[in-house]
């Protein structure tokens, strides 16, 4: 961060300048990204397809979770100056450390897993390569991008913010192209319903790919040190300025989730309900909706792979720093971590079907940074006057008990067991 803008930070906290909301503008932006890669275009895609607009009412419970917690997070990170890891490592027992960084190691593989592929996968669609050469390149592509936090976090920030741009605008273009049933879309936003077991398991899926363990991580980590504070009314400040932003970033990833599902609803759920994996939503596309609207859905999925990939990288070098204070170069992290792509590849694994999965993986991680979070929030003896209370505290372990509920129904479905009420 330069002198200047330092400064204008300053100014703008002590209220020697009005607004100056997007010098604060940021960490949301990054952390949204998780909120849209890969693995959520393999259950939308299921989702919308399999079930039309059916779905969407899980894609919006599940984005309105994600904002509470990424500004909790965010507000964790600015009034302790700790990040969520390191608030972990401080407060709990060295086994039950241990375990949580274990765990959220795993939960970041299978991040990356689902980033890697996917940015791969929309390069060997869209050029025609094979896969192990869209994974070279998408390595490539994202170290170069990571070392643009060499220059500070706005250089970083910069260039995330455009590749989200790039995901917006081709949901954007497919929203004009595809015919969507408006009145579908409202009912399926506002009617909660699970007609079968598959339902469940794409729901579960849905969850898992946009309220993310290491997104949750990351932000408390990209707010801690961001601005020096002088008092409380300051601190108010940046919390205040960090909830607006999280509501535009959030809704804007949640749009962009929404838009996936929409998109597949309506190219596919009517005589192409079977559509479940990327490869064949693309070149399902083409015939449906032409070779632009096929075009521009490749493009975000590249964008999408590759800012989510550089976004994890982040979050796991913060979550290993954080419980175990080691430090690993990031060219090694990003070889360790590409690694189960690798052998996903060479084992011919379904792509897709292994976004899929590493979404559900993700879901069962979940609960170890919520419940830490929601834990160290309503603290006093951490958090001070901004611990949290009342309604919000409430819908933080109301949502919270949603996702450890949804995961215990879908191991009990997993281990064989019916769900009643559910059809197989």
């Amino acid at each position: 961060m330069t002198d200047r803008t330092r400064s204008a930070m300053a100014d703008v906290l002590a209220g020697r300048r009005r607004g100056g909301f997007l010098l604060f503008f940021g960490p949301a932006v990054i952390a949204s990204v998780a909120y849209m890669d890969p693995g959520n275009y393999a259950t939308n895609i299921e989702a919308g397809a399999g079930y039309g607009y059916g779905l969407l009412w899980v894609v919006l419970a599940a984005n309105l979770i994600a904002m509470l917690f990424q500004a909790l997070s965010a507000r964790v990170g600015i009034v302790t100056g700790l990040n969520l890891a390191e608030l972990s490592r401080e407060h709990f027992p060295r086994p039950a450390v241990i375990a949580m960084w274990i765990v959220s190691e795993i939960a970041a593989m299978a991040t990356d897993l689902a980033e890697f592929l996917g940015g791969a996968l929309g390069l060997s669609l869209l050029f025609g390569w094979p896969l192990l050469w869209g994974m070279v390149v998408t390595a490539i592509v994202t170290y170069a991008i990571l070392m643009f936090e060499r220059g500070g976090f706005r250089p970083m920030e910069i260039v995330i913010g455009a590749l989200v741009m790039i995901i917006g605008a081709s949901y954007l273009i497919e929203m004009f192209i595809a015919p969507v049933d408006w009145s579908g879309v409202l009912m399926g936003m506002s009617t909660p319903d699970l007609p079968d077991a598959r339902a469940l398991t794409i729901a579960v899926g849905i969850i898992g790919a946009t309220v993310m363990p290491h997104a949750i991580f990351l932000h408390s980590g990209l707010t801690q040190h961001r601005a020096i504070t002088s008092d409380l009314a300051e601190k108010k400040r940046i919390v205040s300025f960090s909830n607006r932003e999280v509501i535009i970033a959030l809704a804007v990833a949640g749009m962009v989730n929404m838009a996936m599902v929409i998109m597949a609803a309506s190219a596919f759920h009517q005589g192409h309900a079977d559509v479940a994996e990327i490869e064949t939503a693309y070149h399902t596309l083409t015939p449906l909706l032409g070779g632009f609207a096929a075009a521009a859905f490749l493009t975000s999925l590249i964008a999408s792979g590759v800012s989510s990939s550089v976004v994890g990288t982040m979050a796991g070098q913060m979550i290993m720093q954080g419980f175990i204070r080691r430090h690993i170069p990031i060219w090694l992290r990003r070889a360790i971590t590409m690694i189960p792509a690798f052998v996903v590849v060479a084992m011919g694994v379904n792509t897709t079907e292994a976004l899929v999965m590493s979404q559900v993986v993700l879901s069962i991680a979940l609960p170890v940074p919520m419940v830490a979070l929601i834990w160290f929030a309503h603290r006093r003896d951490v958090m001070g006057q901004f611990a949290v209370r009342g309604p919000i505290l409430w819908l933080a372990a109301i949502g919270a008990t949603v996702v450890l509920g949804l995961n215990f129904v879908l191991l009990w479905q997993m281990a064989g067991f019916s769900v009643p009420g559910l059809a197989n």
